[in-house]
């Protein structure tokens, strides 16, 4: 029995999670779980896993889920109790499914105390990979990746037998504006990004997907899980989303993952490794498959993927400061204020306008998010 913490157990990965503990409960136990705003299914959440420890970090939504839940649930408000609770004797797992740069303090919490990490939130890495890893390795901590192609390529290097990889291959879907012209994507509207022809993903990560800045996210996230440099990690699109990444080796043998597009999948290996959980769902039929395709990507059409393997040479706080311009970029054009393309130009302005720090502390890359962020916002208000 494995008592599990989730950081973020409203959103997809965190709904997804609580589904494979749902058919494995002589497996699993639910000690925590958090949310930010959604106090509706953070409730009912609690009440179905009977989760004794529950953390809402928008104080606001405090009230709603006190008196919603019996006194026997103790509630708590704000990221730093989930700091704290992520660290408790109690935790074996900790599901790191927070969005974007607000889950960076919990997980690193859950890192120095020596928890297994189930790591799905790319922002982690991304922002501070060098600490992060840095972090793991003193504490012992084990990261064990939940994309769906970081867990393929973990998944063949297991067999890698310490040979060394000549080439990581992360497969993209090529989201939902693959087939799309410049112009048309140009306009497309947030409805359109929105509907991703193989995966079901909260809506932040879905227009990441669709600019392609996620599989540019999952290029810096290989580089620090994997220890590889960027010029071994190439980018194929995949539309059908079978194959879920490759390794390939100095003999030139490819080893390959392959699946059905389910993240519940990388979830449960990540909870359960090295064993290999039964779950229901489709599984692969070969028959069926009508034919497997792959393409380069079209950095012209889709400069978000560019801009995060410019950001990986520049290393520093480089990183951080994309992803932060992204986080804001993103949140605009789900407003409807801006088009499509001000998101990359927006993330291009601020790389070229921070402060560049060779070797960011924590602190420096907390103030590197908030510069960015901030000139993230006068650059789309034109000031």
């Amino acid at each position: 029995m494995k008592t599990i913490a989730i950081l973020g157990s409203t959103g997809s990965i965190g709904t997804q999670t609580l589904d494979v503990v749902r058919q494995h409960p002589e497996r699993f136990t639910v000690f925590m779980i958090s949310a930010n705003n959604n106090a509706a299914l953070l409730v009912e959440q609690a009440l179905s896993f009977h989760v004794p420890h529950v953390v809402i970090c928008n104080p606001e939504k405090y009230g709603e889920v006190r008196s919603a839940l019996p006194a026997s649930v103790q509630v708590h408000q704000g990221i730093g109790a989930a700091c704290d609770l992520v660290q408790a004797p109690e935790v074996d797992v900790v599901v790191a499914a927070m969005v974007g740069f607000s889950g960076l303090k919990p997980t690193l919490s859950a890192i120095r105390a020596g928890k297994t990490i189930a790591l799905a939130n790319k922002e982690t890495l991304v922002a501070a990979g060098s600490l992060v890893m840095g972090e793991a390795r003193r504490s012992g901590a084990c990261i064990y990746p939940v994309d769906s192609e970081h867990s393929a390529i973990f998944q063949c290097l297991s067999g890698a037998q310490g040979n060394p990889v000549e080439r990581i291959h992360l497969t993209a879907s090529g989201g939902p504006f693959r087939t799309w012209s410049q112009a048309q994507i140009a306009s497309a509207r947030k409805e359109d990004a929105l509907k991703h022809p193989n995966w079901e993903m909260g809506a932040k990560i879905t227009i990441d997907s669709a600019t392609m800045m996620n599989k540019g996210f999952e290029v810096i996230e290989a580089k620090w899980l994997f220890d590889v440099p960027v010029e071994k990690i190439h980018v194929v699109v995949h539309p059908e989303s079978i194959i879920h990444s490759m390794v390939e080796f100095a003999d030139g043998a490819v080893i390959a993952q392959l699946g059905m597009p389910d993240m519940r999948v990388p979830i449960a290996l990540a909870l359960s490794w090295p064993e290999r959980l039964p779950l229901d769902g489709k599984r692969l039929n070969f028959s069926d498959l009508k034919g497997l395709s792959f393409f380069e990507p079209d950095r012209e059409k889709f400069p978000c993927l560019q801009l995060a393997f410019d950001a990986l040479a520049a290393g520093g706080n480089i990183p951080c400061a994309m992803n932060a311009a992204n986080e804001y970029a993103v949140a605009a054009f789900l407003r409807g204020a801006i088009g499509l393309y001000d998101i990359p130009r927006c993330i291009d302005f601020v790389m070229g306008h921070v402060d560049y720090i060779a070797n960011p502390s924590l602190d420096d890359v907390f103030v590197t998010h908030a510069v960015a962020a901030n000139k993230a916002e006068n650059y789309l208000l034109g000031v």
